[in-house]
């Protein structure tokens, strides 16, 4: 119960609906065992959560300027972030970001489970193990790619573009290795007791998420989601809280298709959507495209949005490109739940502000919490330099009395 008070200060909804969202799995809980940190509620009712992806790679393992991007995207209001780490000593990186940073944690174990091993050679227990470890180390909450299935996997080889999840393209290799089902789907409940052990929320992962708008909606795509709704009835039996990973590079018209197809097929569970992107030509501004995708994805019942940054599929997002993604899906995120949950005080705030050119109310109301530091002089102006003395507020206001 103290759990669900720290909740209700922070979301528009009764106790009695947290609780009976936390118990039919529309609302989970996200917080490891282990960890000392604020939980926060992710799914129907609450606000639109946001994610931050940061993590070291082969040719950049600064540990440093990961840990920044990390306390950017926080500050810049990322409810969460998720190590991606792939570089060097992937327990070090993991280990710092849970110590130092105060918001819930999440990471792709496959990740760990492959890098710098012989994929064929990996067993079960040895991805077990990595699970188990990265739990009691306090991840509060991991994608897992335990739908995707070794027929799937074949006819993933029609697409455009095959399998462009990372996490999905180590288990399909794997299975083509092996020639064998996928060891997470067939050992799905040894996973699950885990998980159970340190209260930490499954995040079934969307291996064959559509690359490119082409392949949106296809059978791989649909597919894979019937194993996840499946896999997420087990996971409940068992007391495993469970999100659902979504798409994805998806047209604007089948975004509304696509979210209400999850929540039926997988009982309503949370939704963390990666966009969508709802153009392939956003390239250098897929923060943009994933903003666009986003607000009509939270719209529709989308629960949690992964940021996309402008350096999405170009590298490694610069901590500018960290906080300019979170602004983007953090405005997408508020603009739905201005219409799902009433949340219209604070913009009727800006609106009055605006009206009395109170420049310093308006900073602090604004999502961006550092744009005023592109406009210093501006609080103490009585106009901007856009209408200058025609601006339409002062005109009124000084012909309408």
């Amino acid at each position: 119960m103290g759990m669900f008070s720290e909740i209700l200060k922070a979301e528009p909804i009764s106790r009695e609906k947290l609780g009976r969202g936390v118990r039919n799995g529309s609302i989970v809980v996200v917080k490891n065992s282990e960890r000392s940190i604020k939980p926060i509620a992710i799914g129907t009712g609450v606000k639109t959560k946001v994610n931050a992806n940061v993590g070291t790679s082969p040719k950049n393992d600064k540990v440093d300027l990961e840990l920044l991007k990390c306390f950017t995207a926080v500050e810049a209001g990322a409810d969460t972030v998720m190590d991606l780490s792939v570089g060097r000593d992937i327990d070090k990186v993991r280990k710092r970001i849970l110590r130092e940073v105060k918001v819930p944690v999440g990471t792709v174990p496959l990740y760990q489970m492959f890098v710098g091993r012989n994929c064929a050679d990996v067993t079960l227990d040895d991805m077990l193990d990595v699970v188990e470890k990265q739990a009691r180390d306090g991840v509060d909450f991991m994608t897992l790619h335990c739908g995707i299935t070794f027929d799937l996997v074949k006819k993933s080889r029609r697409r455009l573009i095959p399998i462009t999840s990372r996490g999905g393209s180590l288990i399909a290799a794997w299975m083509l290795s092996n020639n064998c089902e996928n060891p997470l789907y067939t050992g799905f409940d040894q996973l699950l007791e885990i998980l159970k052990e340190y209260d930490v929320v499954l995040s079934l992962g969307d291996a064959l998420r559509p690359g490119a708008t082409k392949d949106a909606s296809d059978e791989c795509q649909l597919g894979e989601l019937q194993n996840l709704g499946r896999l997420t009835k087990i996971a409940r039996k068992k007391g495993v809280q469970v999100i659902i990973e979504g798409p994805g590079h998806v047209p604007l018209d089948q975004i509304e298709m696509n979210v209400r197809l999850e929540k039926e097929i997988c009982g309503n569970a949370p939704f963390y959507v990666l966009g969508p992107l709802v153009t392939d030509l956003g390239v250098g501004h897929d923060h943009i495209t994933g903003a666009i995708g986003g607000a009509l994805a939270a719209l529709y019942g989308a629960d949690f949005l992964c940021y996309v940054t402008p350096s999405e599929h170009l590298g490694l997002p610069t901590v500018e490109d960290v906080r300019n993604g979170v602004i983007a899906s953090k405005i997408a995120g508020h603009a739905a739940d201005m219409v799902k949950l009433g949340t219209t005080k604070k913009d009727d705030e800006m609106s009055q502000a605006r009206k009395n050119l109170d420049w310093k109310k308006m900073f602090s109301l604004a999502l961006d919490k550092k744009i005023k530091d592109k406009y210093p002089d501006l609080e103490n102006k009585h106009e901007c330099t856009m209408c200058g003395k025609y601006c339409a507020l002062k005109i009124l206001e000084k012909y309408g009395k």
